[in-house]
């Protein structure tokens, strides 16, 4: 089962990189990271939103596999 996390590839929480893994983990996340940049452009309540997740989503665990 898929879950929700922050990724460990981020420029500030990994949460718009985390979305991206979620939706399509074949797809760049430099296209959800604009997509946001956009609409926070013309909403800027999603700041509050970004944090919120920053905050509540756990990070991705990382395995080690050999």
């Amino acid at each position: 089962m898929k879950r929700l996390t922050r990724s460990n590839e981020k420029l500030v929480a990994g949460v718009i990189s985390g979305i991206s893994n979620y939706v399509n983990p074949e797809l760049d996340p430099v296209f959800f990271r604009l997509a946001f940049a956009w609409i926070t452009f013309f909403n800027p309540a999603l700041i509050l939103v970004y944090l919120g997740m920053a905050i509540i989503l756990p990070v991705e665990e990382v395995s080690y596999s050999k």
